[in-house]
């Protein structure tokens, strides 16, 4: 069964801002399955304006599904995690992502904070059938005070409902080794940010250095991966032909 391809939409944030409505009907146009929104913080049931119904019912007026969501961490504490799994039960989304949390993750004590946040949360989710996770930026792939890397230190405190979304082109930009995290932590990734590195200006995935290969295998055969999602994108979050182009190339690759 081939996995879904949604788009962050933080990758065209401006047109979000401009309509969120035109945006996930391009979007279905263009042909993505799902949409991710960014920035949610628990405090109200809206998001960019809109009330988390008539949210949903813009995805599915549109044939999408909301494939996660990156939240603050405040979002998965105290009086805030009962208003973010209201908004998540009404959208539809399953995956409430940490989107980055850098205080945290440069300390060992941060990142054994970060943990109990999220093993908690994992355990108060699962009730809904929902997946707490924390998504990866180029400092994770830092060393801590102890030695560790920061990524392999909070993945391995963790629980196996915590989601591990591993941001390909992001993780790799801070010297990490996104394969080897992948193989390290099976079953973790039910979500993976696929974004390309080293290639020319506004190269997209196929376009640069990642051996895409060895990680559709990996999500495929030794992961758990529910979703791929696209995070290539505009000055700006301007404009559709970055993120149409990614699509475009992982469709060559026959996904």
């Amino acid at each position: 069964m081939s996995i879904p391809i949604g788009l962050q939409l933080y990758a065209v944030r401006g047109e979000v801002e401009a309509s969120l409505p035109a945006t996930l009907k391009k979007l279905a146009d263009i042909g993505y399955a799902g949409a991710e929104p960014w920035g949610y913080n628990g405090e109200t049931l809206t998001w960019q304006g809109h009330s988390a119904a008539d949210i949903r019912r813009m995805y599915d007026d549109n044939g999408l599904i909301c494939c996660g969501i990156h939240l603050t961490t405040d979002a998965l504490r105290g009086d805030n995690l009962a208003r973010t799994v209201e908004f998540n039960r009404m959208v539809g989304n399953r995956f409430l992502i940490i989107a980055m949390d850098q205080q945290r993750m440069t300390t060992s004590d941060g990142v054994a904070e970060l943990a109990a946040i999220l093993n908690e949360a994992a355990e108060k989710l699962a009730l809904e059938g929902m997946y707490p996770g924390y998504h990866a930026h180029a400092f994770d792939a830092a060393l801590i005070d102890d030695g560790r890397v920061a990524w392999d230190a909070l993945f391995s405190a963790t629980v196996p409902n915590v989601i591990m979304q591993m941001d390909i082109g992001n993780y790799t930009s801070g010297g990490g080794d996104a394969i080897g995290m992948l193989r390290k932590f099976p079953f973790r990734a039910r979500s993976v940010h696929l974004k390309e590195y080293g290639g020319a200006p506004d190269s997209v995935i196929g376009e640069g250095k990642a051996d895409w290969p060895e990680i559709f295998r990996l999500c495929e055969n030794e992961q758990n991966t529910e979703w791929y999602v696209v995070e290539e994108c505009g000055p700006d979050g301007l404009g559709y032909e970055i993120c149409t182009r990614s699509l475009a190339a992982l469709r060559k690759m026959g996904k």
